[in-house]
């Protein structure tokens, strides 16, 4: 069988080549503490659930609106204006089955074989993976440790060419836990003011942030004309079986990312549409409880790796991630991943996996209990001191 080129340009998640690993391992008797997944240990919201079975119920188990039910865009518009302060209209909202078919789409609709993309490295692998999809040129934002994973901004605008049609920024940061000021953000406003290109704004983790407020880029003078904020309900209400995100976007933009929503997944389902009207109107105890004990997990996991010789960690500003330095240890990342399993029964990523600036690194990810993180650690110790 003959498959197109372009298959052989599609990237993947290793964190799940990983987490089957590891249920391999688990199968045969192991003890294997699962720090691989991105994705929150608590359940969804009871309100929330609530809402959806209401909604099912109710009868909401047919086809809907390719860009989301109105109630729902205008419910996300509503709060886009509360915690961004843009002026949003709903029809401006599209909603799709979780969050990275809008990555997905903006990608096919500005990218092409000529042009260039530039996106965060160390980065979520889709962004490069799709890039390369798409026909266009990927272009690393180097996340450099020394600035506890802030891009160079001066570097950023060497690379803005007139190639480029896509800036991708990901803030509050996977894998790496770093989070954009908002002067960071205005000098890229600023460098992106005005030129043919747009910004995709990735602010999948922006309700799990630890020291300021969120900003979004798309909140500055004239940059919602150039901004698609990606969004979703999957880290901040642990909604991520229920398949849903959002894409905020110039008015220009709605009707080719609908018309390739059209094409590939008709519409979100509508149960989990409704759900999602009950996660942004209801109470947000839930979802500050979780960053709040995101947070005591962080310092509880960046203390430890930094006690262990070897291993030097930058604190994490955001998101459940770590992205410590093991170049110390003298192995590579692919090996720390696979060493780690089978003889530390932790499973974590490779850095490498998230871009050729992730070598010498690994992620880890604290969406696990403190009692399990502090196993980890005693794990990942033997484990270090054993290679150094």
């Amino acid at each position: 069988m003959t498959l197109a080129e372009r298959m052989y340009n599609l990237g993947t998640e290793t964190a799940f080549e990983v987490l089957a690993k590891a249920r391999a391992l688990e199968a045969q008797g192991r003890d294997i503490i699962h720090l691989e997944i991105g994705e929150p240990d608590f359940d969804t919201p009871k309100h929330i659930v609530d809402a959806g079975v209401r909604a099912l119920q109710e009868g909401y188990t047919h086809y809907g609106p390719t860009p989301g039910l109105p109630e729902l865009r205008e419910a996300i518009a509503r709060n886009s204006r509360e915690v961004r302060g843009i002026d949003t209209d709903p029809g401006q909202v599209v909603v799709t089955p979780g969050a990275k078919p809008i990555m997905f789409y903006v990608i096919l609709a500005l990218a092409e074989p000529g042009a260039e993309v530039i996106y965060p490295n160390p980065g979520f692998p889709i962004y490069e993976s799709m890039i390369r999809f798409s026909g266009a040129t990927p272009v690393p934002m180097q996340l450099l440790e020394e600035k506890d994973y802030h891009p160079d901004l001066n570097d950023l605008a060497t690379k803005i060419t007139d190639r480029t049609r896509l800036i991708i920024i990901n803030s509050p940061e996977n894998p790496c836990g770093s989070a954009l000021t908002k002067d960071e953000l205005e000098t890229i406003a600023n460098l992106a003011r005005g030129k043919n290109l747009y910004v995709m704004a990735d602010e999948i983790y922006k309700d799990i942030l630890y020291t300021g407020e969120h900003f979004s880029i798309a909140a500055f003078p004239e940059m919602a004309k150039q901004t698609v904020i990606l969004d979703g309900f999957s880290k901040s209400y642990a909604m991520t079986g229920w398949r849903l995100g959002y894409g905020i976007m110039p008015e220009e933009l709605v009707p080719h990312i609908t018309r390739l929503a059209v094409n590939s997944v008709s519409c979100a389902a509508s149960f989990s549409q409704r759900a999602a009207i009950a996660a942004l109107d209801g109470p947000q105890d839930d979802v500050q409880a979780m960053a709040a004990e995101f947070a005591q997990r962080r310092r509880l996991i960046a203390d430890g790796l930094r006690s262990i010789p070897g291993i030097n960690c930058p604190e994490p500003e955001g998101a459940f991630y770590v992205f410590p330095s093991i170049k110390e240890t003298g192995i590579s990342s692919a090996e720390f991943e696979e060493r780690a399993l089978n003889e530390a029964g932790v499973a974590l990523l490779s850095g490498s996996a998230f871009g050729a600036f992730g070598e010498g690194y690994v992620r880890l990810s604290y969406a696990n209990s403190q009692e399990n993180i502090k196993t980890a650690l005693e794990r990942l110790s033997g484990f270090v001191e054993s290679l150094v």
